[in-house]
């Protein structure tokens, strides 16, 4: 990623976001030839130079105290995660060739998955790169599309942009896609030496046109919780609600749990998922331990005669 480039982009499409009356500016009438606010009304606002604030939205933002993207961000009207996102294009440009080499944890150890498999809700462990890594068997048949692949690690970027089963997988597909290319810019600022991360966004942006135009917007945003609206193949439409807690041990794994509102449609729904996923499971067992007996009485036999 180049950070030059992020950063003026970002700066830019922010300012023009601003409008005068927001930050108390008189307003003379008349047209104005510039969106949101001009360079020198935000330079004012900041409490810096003209001349500092071009060098900044020219995308240089070396040796930039944190005071000065503090001012930055209260006259830019940054929520709170456009305000990390800032600190986090501020502290790539400024990273030594030691942080610059460091990538995020791609693998799940062996007891986080013990403890997804000892929940009953919906769980699944992701990365920045919306890489589905490891899931209880509930949250794998809530996701059973995303598994139709054949090869790969599953990604729901790649399959929502993709895939044409992704818009009828998610019944509010233009806002989960947003929300989707927001967390990914924002991961961009935080692993901009992510190869994977690098080589997922050239090819979303290389094959889908709804990419790219919402990686023009320069939105980021962190998922915290909130609702997902599904439609699922087996059991029909899904009101969910999600919280995300963040891996401490593993640096850039986030763990998802699903939910539904007790005693709603949703709720019942989820639960004949779950039944039908504990039936097949029960099956497929019956079905190996059948083979092993099988196979162990053909050894007998042979051995007999």
């Amino acid at each position: 990623m180049d950070t030059r480039d992020e950063v003026r982009d970002f700066l830019r499409t922010r300012r023009e976001r601003v409008t005068p009356q927001q930050v108390g500016l008189p307003d003379f009438g008349g047209a104005r030839r510039v969106k949101g606010l001009r360079r020198e009304e935000l330079a004012l606002i900041a409490g810096m130079s003209v001349d500092y604030y071009i060098r900044l939205e020219r995308g240089n933002l070396t040796g930039v105290s944190e005071s000065v993207l503090e001012s930055l961000s209260r006259a830019l009207r940054l929520d709170d995660a456009e305000h990390a996102h800032l600190f986090d294009l501020a502290r790539a440009q400024n990273a030594s060739a030691t942080t610059r080499r460091r990538t995020p944890t791609s693998k799940v150890r062996p007891n986080v998955q013990r403890v997804l498999d000892s929940m009953t809700a919906p769980a699944w462990v992701r990365n920045g790169r919306s890489d589905f890594l490891a899931g209880n068997a509930l949250a794998r048949a809530l996701y059973a599309p995303l598994f139709l692949e054949p090869s790969g690690t599953p990604n729901t970027a790649r399959f929502a942009f993709l895939d044409p089963r992704g818009r009828e997988y998610w019944r509010d597909w233009d806002g989960v896609t947003g929300d989707m290319v927001a967390v990914l810019r924002a991961e961009a600022a935080r692993s901009p030496y992510d190869k994977g991360l690098t080589d997922l966004i050239g090819e979303l942006s290389t094959r889908s046109e709804e990419f790219r135009q919402r990686w023009a917007a320069h939105d980021v945003m962190r998922h915290r919780n909130g609702t997902k609206q599904l439609h699922h193949p087996e059991v029909g439409d899904l009101d969910l609600t999600y919280e995300t807690m963040e891996l401490v041990t593993d640096t850039g794994l986030t763990l998802i749990v699903y939910g539904a509102e007790p005693g709603s449609p949703s709720e019942e729904r989820l639960q004949l998922l779950a039944n039908l996923t504990a039936t097949e499971a029960a099956s497929v067992t019956e079905a190996a331990s059948a083979a092993g007996a099988a196979a162990s009485a053909t050894v007998t036999t042979a051995e007999d005669a």
